[in-house]
């Protein structure tokens, strides 16, 4: 049974007046202990990248970038064709932005989560995912990836003796293979449902795919998407069901250094 987890959510994914969002970066930020920051290319400016800085600095939440292709009109979740060393390049450019908020408010990048169609890219690509981690060993040797534990990121990541943390999906659908199932728009959920669904998988390590089969997944980091309808109930449900139970909350540089103590 795992005793302690991070709860992590996407962040700051709106662009000058507009809020993509279900709920307020401000109240979600009480409830996680990792946030996704979205660095301007398919959502984000530097305007709210200062402003989520800010708040994680003042929540004790862990501060990840949340990179994606440069698609600000599909919300990067269209798959774009390039080479990728412009990929990676692209990653690079925006994780050096917010780690400049962070620095602002002193306040360390903790990862970075590749988001939407490029995080499911790299899922399957190890040319992408060697290229990624190769150069953030270069770069950010201590930052660490989020991925899925079926992904060949986690794989690749591992065999570099890169920082890894594995992610669980409560408000996506997996399918037999361990990989979620890629939705464009969340549907309405039951928050005490999904909250029994994170505590199954802490307890049991299995999690039961579209097909209704259970499969077992490994994990130091729970996902919650800030788009998803009642994402604000979604996130308080997993958190009191989670800590009731005896498991704790933490930052994922937490989690990952009890998990390999």
């Amino acid at each position: 049974m795992r005793k302690i987890v991070d709860l992590n959510c996407d962040m700051g994914e709106g662009f000058g007046h507009w809020s993509y969002g279900d709920a307020p970066d401000e109240d979600l930020m009480a409830v996680i202990s990792s946030a996704n920051v979205a660095t301007g290319f398919h959502a984000g400016d530097p305007n709210s990248m200062n402003r989520v800085a800010g708040l994680a600095k003042a929540h004790g939440v862990g501060l990840g970038a949340h990179p994606a292709y440069n698609d600000l009109q599909g919300f990067g979740r269209r798959k774009i064709d390039a080479a990728d060393d412009e990929l990676v390049n692209d990653i690079l450019y925006q994780v050096g932005a917010l780690r400049e908020f962070g620095r602002r408010h002193d306040v360390p990048l903790q990862h970075v989560k590749p988001h939407g169609a490029l995080y499911m890219e790299a899922a399957r690509n190890e040319d992408l995912s060697r290229h990624l981690v190769e150069t953030l060993q270069a770069t950010a040797p201590d930052l660490i990836l989020f991925c899925m534990g079926a992904a060949i990121t986690h794989e690749v990541a591992r065999r570099h003796s890169h920082p890894v943390v594995r992610e669980f999906y409560s408000d996506r659908e997996y399918g037999a293979d361990g990989m979620i199932v890629f939705t464009r728009k969340g549907a309405q959920m039951d928050p005490e449902q999904i909250a029994q669904k994170c505590l199954r998988a802490c307890r049991e390590g299995v999690v039961e795919t579209v097909d209704g089969k259970d499969i077992k997944v490994e994990f130091e980091s729970i996902c919650f998407h800030s788009d998803t309808p009642g994402a604000l109930e979604i996130g308080r449900a997993i958190r009191k069901t989670l800590t009731e139970n005896g498991i704790a909350i933490a930052p994922a540089a937490d989690v990952l250094a009890q998990s390999n103590s």
